[in-house]
Formats: structure tokens, sequence, C-alpha cells
């Protein structure tokens, strides 16, 4: 009884990865991915259903990763921070290193999600992930102005957009090809950018 060929499933991820990169989902070709790892399409169709379901078994570890960071991001309960750790929370620092250094270890999957999902389930990735985060960014917000932190008026709307435009700031750089040394410089730009404290009225 012949074994079966542990080798398949890779090579059919990395070959499609490589070519949802290079051209994007909506004119990959699964003939090109199927050459390319030297399978036939009868193989990858016994994987996968098509297309999509190949795509997204891609960017599944990616996808996972950014929902832990979500869920992280989220499990804080506000109302048992201290007034220094909500404050705190919007200083721009070096604290943005180890969210591009997080982001840059899952460099391809991102990559795919942001730039390449057109015609899957993730073709709004990018604005799904910063409505996500805005929510609890501007629960946050809440409790600060609840205790007289802030006296801002910023909506959930307001919010969606403030955090939209900074995470254009994150994905941008990996879009255009920046090397991990351009990010730590990027990085940088980002904190001087993005005064958290004095657009939401913290005074302190």
């Amino acid at each position: 009884m012949s074994k079966p060929d542990l080798s398949i499933d890779p090579r059919i991820m990395e070959s499609a990865k490589k070519e949802f990169l290079a051209h994007g989902f909506e004119k990959a070709s699964l003939k090109a991915i199927c050459e390319d790892a030297g399978v036939t399409t009868g193989a990858l169709y016994k994987r996968y259903k098509g297309k999509e379901e190949l795509f997204c078994a891609v960017v599944e570890e990616t996808v996972n990763a950014l929902n832990d960071f979500v869920e992280m991001r989220s499990s804080a309960d506000v109302s048992e921070l201290t007034d220094e750790a909500l404050i705190k929370a919007w200083e721009m620092d070096e604290s943005m290193l180890p969210w591009l250094e997080y982001l840059y270890r899952y460099h391809d999957g991102f990559i795919l999600l942001i730039s390449c999902a057109a015609g899957t389930r993730y073709a709004n990735f990018q604005h799904d992930f910063a409505e996500t985060m805005a929510i609890k960014t501007h629960e946050y917000f809440m409790e600060a102005k609840r205790r007289g932190l802030t006296h801002a008026n910023i909506s959930m709307e307001e919010m969606h957009i403030l955090l939209s435009a900074f995470w254009t700031t994150v994905y941008e750089p990996f879009i255009h090809g920046y090397t991990w040394q351009q990010m730590e410089a990027h990085s940088d730009l980002i904190c001087k950018l993005f005064n958290w404290k004095r657009v939401l009225g913290f005074s302190s």
C-alpha cells in the first residue's frame, strides 16, 4: 500500500502564496499554482474546494494571529485601569515597534490580506480591522472622559476615521515592501505624526 505524499500540501501552499502575492486573488491562476507545485489540479481540488478556500488556507495563520492581537487588545476591563494607565494608553513612543514587529512576523500573510484579497471574504480587511480596533479604542476614550480626564467630544464615527488614518500608516510600509530597518525608522515617524493625547484632549 503506497504512502501518501506528505509534501503535496506544503508545495501547494507555498506555490499559492507566491501566485497570490504576485497577481492578487482575482488574477491568480490555479493552473499556474499546480504547475509550480508539481501537482495535478485533481490533487488540489481534493484538498481545497476552489481558489478562495485555498487563499483562506494560505492566510489562516495570519488571521488567527491578528485575532489573537485584537483579543489581547480588547481583553482589558477599562473600568479597572488606573487613570495613569488610561492616559498612558495614548502615548506614542517605542511601543509602536512591538506592533510592527508582530505584524512583520506574518509579513506575507499580512500583505495578502491588505492588498491581495479583493474577491475574497477578506476584501474589506483594512476597513474591518480598523473598525474593530476603533470600538475598543473608543471605549478607552469614553472611560477617560467619564473620569474627567478629557472633555473632548470624539464620536465613534470620528474615532473610526482617526483609526483608519492611523492604520493606513501601518499598512502602507508593508505594501511598499519596506525592510525591517525601514520599518524601524517609519515607526518613529508614526509616533511623531499621531499625538493622540493632544487630539483627544488629555492635559497630561
